[in-house]
């Protein structure tokens, strides 16, 4: 049987109570609410009756919790918070993904393949407002578990706490030269050994990139010693100075398809390529997401491996 205080204990009666408590005073709590004083009194004197105790000690300077008052105050904000939650998730039930939606991307990701998953996206869902930050991966991953970011999208994998990572497609990197490079093979369908390559310059990204990680990861595997190097800040720069003839690099299957469809670059068989990474989508382990963050995490899950595969 439902008790009287179970019954008539309202949602606007906790609602001022809250404010009152956290605000100190009755006048403030009223200020804060577009209520009159009197009606602030009337309210948390209703409240009081129903839960028959007294919840407030008052004086001319301050207002004060009895010990009533603590427990009504910690069970109060708790159902104040999963009656919020509960009217945004029906909200988003009942109505089409929108609003905003930050997402964080490390680079080669976020500036090659990410662009392409978000037309579609977009076309899909057309009251979302997403915006994008392009950062190297520890960055994007800090930025989701301070709750900065809505959802990472990363090479590698990821463990922080309260940070789920989950893998979602794979990259390759290979090597890349311009059309008229010198290279002759033993048969048809061979591959280069690396070796071949040691006198060649490479195009490298600069330390701390992902992409220079796994190029310098080639290079000792391969036992190859690289004599002549040049560094360059950005993948787009690689990718001009490579077809300016000015040497070879390691680059992603995403940033040069282009490229190889207008034959400016020429794909290099070399013996242990490609390199495969892992792409990794980073969400916090939380209960409650917008259906904007649903939408896109299960947009990523069926469609980056699809939409991103190498042809052949």
């Amino acid at each position: 049987m439902v008790s009287q205080t179970e019954s008539t204990i309202s949602h606007q009666h906790l609602q001022i109570f809250v404010t009152v408590v956290e605000k100190r005073s009755f006048s403030r709590a009223a200020a804060c609410l577009r209520l009159t004083q009197p009606a602030i009194t009337l309210h948390i004197q209703a409240l009081e009756r129903d839960v028959g105790a007294r919840l407030l000690e008052r004086t001319n300077r301050f207002v004060r919790l009895t010990k009533a008052g603590e427990i009504v105050y910690d069970h109060a904000t708790r159902i104040l918070s999963i009656q919020a939650q509960m009217r945004r998730c029906l909200d988003d039930l009942l109505r089409e993904a929108s609003g905003p939606l930050s997402i964080g991307a490390s680079f080669t990701f976020g500036e090659y393949a990410l662009p392409h998953l978000l037309a579609i996206f977009c076309e899909r869902h057309p009251q979302v407002r997403p915006t994008v930050m392009i950062a190297n991966t520890g960055q994007i991953a800090d930025l989701v578990a301070s709750n900065r970011l809505d959802v990472g999208l990363v090479e590698g994998e990821v463990d922080l706490p309260h940070v789920l990572s989950e893998p979602v497609t794979e990259d390759a990197l290979v090597v890349v030269v311009p059309p008229g490079f010198p290279v002759t093979f033993s048969e048809p369908g061979a591959k280069l050994q690396p070796a071949t390559l040691a006198k060649v310059r490479w195009i490298v990204r600069e330390p701390g990139s992902g992409t220079r990680a796994a190029s310098d990861r080639f290079f000792a595997q391969a036992g190859l010693v690289v004599e002549d190097a040049l560094e360059l800040g950005s993948t787009q720069m690689i990718k001009e100075a490579v077809e300016a003839g000015l040497g070879c690099a390691l680059l992603s299957r995403w940033a040069i398809r282009k490229e190889l469809a207008l034959d400016a670059l020429r794909e290099l068989p070399v013996a242990g390529l490609p390199i495969t990474r892992q792409l990794s989508m980073l969400t916090l382990t939380t209960t409650f997401r917008t259906k904007a963050l649903d939408e896109f995490v299960e947009f990523i899950h069926n469609s980056a491996r699809e939409r991103l595969q190498w042809p052949g």
